[in-house]
């Protein structure tokens, strides 16, 4: 019990005998024999709060009949209203307390109405509920409904278009993707059953050595438990704000500079072990992440290489800046700048190992991540994102982002944008025929526009067909005939990316149904060029007229990185292929002598030092041989013909 409770139960006390002196002589001058005994207060009734406010409800609803009753009763009660003293204080004292919470109460709320009606008054449009009014939500839709309006009718790539290009972080996780094509029992089962073959003893007991630790909460990739925590090597700074977008740009600290600069040493040794050194020190190392990602590709350890492509991807994305939200495709990062290349290549390697999993709607995502970021578009996401379209099914996606994308709405003159929506309008169809819906008249049908995509660019018919392959007969008589048969289109921009849309997407016309409606098509129009030609020669005009350029512009975008098929390569030669045998030697023969920059004195096999034994070529990988040519330490020696034809000449 606290001092200021014991005060008052003392003064009650002493109270209480003062009454009980006064009363006991007058009841001694009165009636001595029918004294009552004086009652005892006990302090600890004051504990329990909630009991004496009962007892003060109770009083007060009983105040009438005492009120009522005789005067023997009343003085009967005299004693126990002793008792009643301290309560009824602390009742007096508690109705004081609420009566004044009732005008702070009062108070507050006529403050909270004076503060809301001031804000009406600034037509900030706030009500007494604290929401909005009907008004003004009103208001703020039409303002949202104009502003979207006005989105959509910006149609420039070059600019911050884009609702077409928000990402939905939904359908960024392959797992929860997997997990609505296989079910969850099935993916749950599928990583328990690699974690257990993955985790060896020595794993397990690093693990349990460095303790666990929480990782940031990313929305790309989801780490791995194992993974060491960020060590902040990376951050990005804001450049400006230009045209409604954010412009960003990444910012390596002193340690990533430091590593950067090993990096460069290793790369030019081509020492892939020092590579491997780096990350143990820098584990969230770009470069170094990205040239092991590449090394397990080629090796033939893909799931070892898309581990690699996720951590590089989770550094980066663990140094984004507060203000950068890429979902909204009105942050930018700059290609030119180099410290943002690396973001990149990163996600189109993502992008690539999601397509290598099934998980098309999640590369679909990435892909327009891709084409937000930078509008120049510098690793070609356009020329893959109709094909990760189609394969997710989002045909209604593919045709409003193809006429709200280009304010010239040209998207249709690429080879791939041509013949994907053809097949966009054909699958429509189906899907209207099934549902018993009017076709919409305004859009041209499904074999116009496969008419179209074949006029404009016949050459990638035959492509197809012996890419695909197409093996029936008819499809000899289609590429013999003299429109399909040319072997180039005569601008080498427009043969670049045609070699890019038909190793992209060569495997959708394997389908029956797409099979059969190519060449339906193609013979309507062999049937059509043998009445007339004039329609043909328009046709070549466009295509000049678009593809006028006598340079290839589309010259850094490889073939190869555009194919699903991966060539491999063994791993001795691979890794003849990325440490240099000059390193081995010199490591053998002396292993204190360090190596700094060009000096190659001390390197064996070079200069005046001994000759470099011949490699052996017979019974090897051709590609593994070619590769291995291109280094100067490499030497194949002669043969032994041409010494002969030598020495008889």
């Amino acid at each position: 019990m606290s001092a200021r409770a014991l005060r008052k139960v003392l003064n009650e006390q002493e109270s209480a005998k003062n009454q009980d002196i006064i009363l006991s002589d007058d009841d001694e001058s009165e009636s001595p024999s029918n004294s009552p005994r004086p009652s005892s207060i006990n302090p600890f009734d004051l504990l329990n709060e909630e009991e004496e406010q009962e007892k003060e409800q109770e009083q007060e609803n009983d105040a009438s009949d005492v009120d009522t009753s005789s005067t023997v009763k009343n003085e009967h009660n005299l004693l126990p209203s002793k008792k009643n003293t301290a309560t009824n204080a602390i009742s007096s004292s508690q109705k004081s307390k609420k009566k004044k919470k009732k005008k702070k109460n009062k108070a507050t709320t006529g403050t909270v109405d004076s503060l809301d009606a001031i804000l009406e008054d600034l037509s900030f449009g706030v009500n007494s509920s604290g929401g909005q009014s009907q008004s003004q939500t009103r208001s703020s839709r039409k303002k949202s409904e104009n502003v979207n309006d006005e989105g959509d009718r910006h149609r420039s790539g070059k600019g911050c278009t884009t609702n077409i290009l928000q990402v939905d972080p939904r359908f960024l996780s392959a797992e929860n993707e997997l997990r609505r094509i296989f079910g969850s029992k099935v993916v749950s089962s599928f990583e328990r059953s690699n974690q257990n073959q993955a985790g060896s003893s020595r794993q397990q007991s690093r693990t349990g050595r460095r303790g666990a630790h929480t990782h940031r909460k990313t929305i790309i990739v989801s780490p791995s438990e194992h993974w060491p925590r960020w060590d902040g090597s990376l951050s990005m700074e804001l450049l400006e704000n230009k045209d409604g977008c954010t412009y960003f740009r990444y910012v390596p600290s002193s340690t990533y500079s430091l590593a950067q600069r090993q990096f460069e040493a290793a790369k030019a040794s081509h020492d892939l072990n020092t590579i491997a050194s780096i990350l143990l020190h820098h584990p969230y190392h770009i470069d170094s992440l990205t040239t092991l990602a590449e090394y397990f590709k080629f090796s033939g350890e893909l799931q070892m290489s898309a581990d690699a492509t996720s951590k590089s991807l989770y550094a980066l994305e663990c140094a984004w800046h507060p203000l950068f939200n890429p979902l909204q495709a009105t942050c930018k990062l700059q290609y030119k700048h180099e410290t943002n290349q690396q973001l990149f290549t990163t996600l189109f390697s993502h992008m690539k190992n999601m397509d290598r999993r099934g998980c098309h709607r999640s590369a679909l995502e990435i892909c327009k991540l891709l084409v937000s970021l930078d509008s120049d578009d510098p690793m070609g996401a356009l020329f893959c994102i109709d094909y990760f379209a189609l394969r997710a099914e989002e045909y209604k996606w593919l045709e409003t982002f193809s006429e709200e994308y280009n304010s010239d709405n040209s998207m249709w003159l690429y080879p791939n944008f041509s013949y994907s929506l053809a097949i966009c309008r054909f699958y429509l169809e189906r899907e209207e025929k099934e549902k018993e819906k009017e076709q919409d008249k305004d859009k041209s049908s499904s074999s116009d526009l496969m008419k179209q995509a074949l006029m404009l660019h016949p050459l990638v018919l035959k492509k197809l067909v012996g890419k695909v392959p197409l093996k029936e007969q008819v499809w000899t008589k289609i590429t013999n005939h003299a429109f399909f048969g040319m072997d180039q289109s005569g601008s080498e921009s427009l043969d670049h990316l045609i070699n890019i849309y038909v190793e992209r997407s060569y495997i959708i016309w394997r389908l029956p149904e797409l099979h059969n409606f190519l060449k339906d098509t193609a013979l309507s129009v062999i049937e059509k060029m043998e009445i007339s030609r004039s329609e043909a020669k328009d046709w070549e005009c466009v295509r000049k007229e678009a593809f006028a350029s006598d340079k290839n512009e589309y010259s850094h975008l490889m073939v190869s990185d555009f194919s699903d098929s991966t060539p491999t390569i063994p791993p001795e030669n691979l890794q003849n292929f990325m440490i240099d045998p000059r390193l081995v030697d010199m490591h053998n023969n002396n292993n204190n002598v360090n190596v700094v920059g060009d000096n190659q004195e001390n390197i064996p096999g070079l200069g005046p030092g001994p000759a470099r034994a011949p490699r052996e070529v017979a019974n090897r990988n051709a590609l593994a041989v070619l590769f291995e040519s291109m280094l100067p330490w490499i030497d194949y020696g002669t043969r032994e013909d041409d010494d002969v034809q030598d020495d008889e000449d």
